[in-house]
């Protein structure tokens, strides 16, 4: 299910429209001034992750060498599948 993010054009309002299926209708309207001007802005996340006493806060990081020069790999903290 995604969720879009559009700005106005005409009162520059930021609003969402969640997108269920692709097949349904929506209507694409500034809730705040019913303006059908409007275009998709680029969404910010954010995310809090839980930690167990002794675990590690933020992301490791290893690098090493590989064929197009450093290669880095990112392991995020939290569950991960087995």
């Amino acid at each position: 299910m995604p969720l879009y993010e559009f700005r106005c054009l005409k009162c520059n309002d930021v609003f969402e429209i969640l997108i269920i299926r692709d097949e349904d209708e929506v209507e694409m309207r500034c809730p705040h001034c019913g303006s059908d001007d409007f275009e998709r802005v680029l969404s910010s996340t954010t995310y809090a992750m839980g930690f167990a006493k002794g675990e590690s806060t933020g992301p490791t990081v290893e690098s090493r060498q590989c064929s197009s020069g450093t290669c880095s790999t990112y392991t995020l903290p939290g569950h991960t599948k087995s």
